[in-house]
Parts: C-alpha cells; structure tokens; sequence
C-alpha cells in the first residue's frame, strides 16, 4: 500500500485512534462533503456500543473508510516553523477576538511558505500566530513503541 492510501494523523490524535483501533473494531474515516471543507476529514472508532457507528454529522459522506490495520495509519511530527505576532480586532458582537484582515494574509502567506501539509495556531497568550510543517511521519505501531519507550524513560526518572 502506499504512503498516499494511508491515513496520515497529527501526533495528538495518535493514541486515540490506536485505541480505537484496538479495542472498537478500527478507525473510520469520514471525508467532509461541505464544500466549505473540501478535503479534510472526521475521524470516529468504527464501533460504538458494539454497532457500527452512525454518521457523525451532516457534513461527511454516508459511507466511511474503515481502516483496521495499524500499519495503514502514519503519524505526522510537526515542527514549529515560525512564531509571530498577529494583530487582532473585537469581534462583531465584542464578545471575542479576532485576526485582522492583514493579520490573516500574513498567516496565509506563511503557511503556503511552509509547505504542503502546514497549519497554524494561535497562541493566545503572548497573541502570536504559530505556523506547524510535518517534520516526518512514523507508522502508527513504530510510533507506539517509541511514545512507549519515552514515558517509561520519564516515569524511571521521576521515581529516582
């Protein structure tokens, strides 16, 4: 199989969709049908309450992709790339904020910058956009027994 029909995932969701993997009959994979979200996707285990699970909301297809074998998943690591600070207005309703108008194409000019694959964050603290790339995906078993290995590492560590 190659890399393409595999299901890439952000490292945050990666135990997550082992565990649905494992233990609720695989991950299924929704793809958005909203034309506001062209390409992106929902993800949900393929089991809920031991009965497949039913479409998650009006926006994906009727049908999902299920996937059952871990070494189909990759995860992506992400790097940050770039840090900067972004201009912001009050909301119509002065009830939240948000990014101006330049703010936001300086966002969208960065993110191109970075490569396909790369997406952004703001950080609301210090009101700074931060720009994500995908420094290499690891299939999903290989990155279970690093992400393994690494908090066995830190619990021997806090226990001496």
């Amino acid at each position: 199989m190659s890399d393409d029909d595999k299901l890439t995932i952000n490292e945050r969701n990666a135990l997550l969709v082992a565990g649905w993997i494992r233990h609720r009959g695989g991950v299924a994979v929704w793809p958005k049908i909203d034309l506001a979200h062209a390409g992106e996707q929902m993800l949900t285990p393929a089991l809920t309450e031991k009965t497949p699970t039913v479409r998650p909301h009006w926006s994906v297809a009727y049908e999902p992709r299920v996937i059952t074998d871990a070494k189909q998943v990759l995860v992506a690591k992400d790097k940050e790339v770039r840090r900067f600070h972004v201009a912001v207005r009050m909301g119509g309703q002065g009830l939240s904020l948000k990014v101006t108008d330049g703010g936001t194409r300086r966002i969208r000019a960065a993110v191109a910058k970075a490569g396909e694959g790369a997406y952004y964050t703001f950080d609301y603290d210090t009101q700074e956009a931060v720009i994500w790339a995908c420094e290499q995906t690891v299939p999903l078993p290989k990155w279970e027994r690093a992400e393994i290995s690494r908090r066995a590492k830190e619990l021997v560590e806090e226990t001496t």
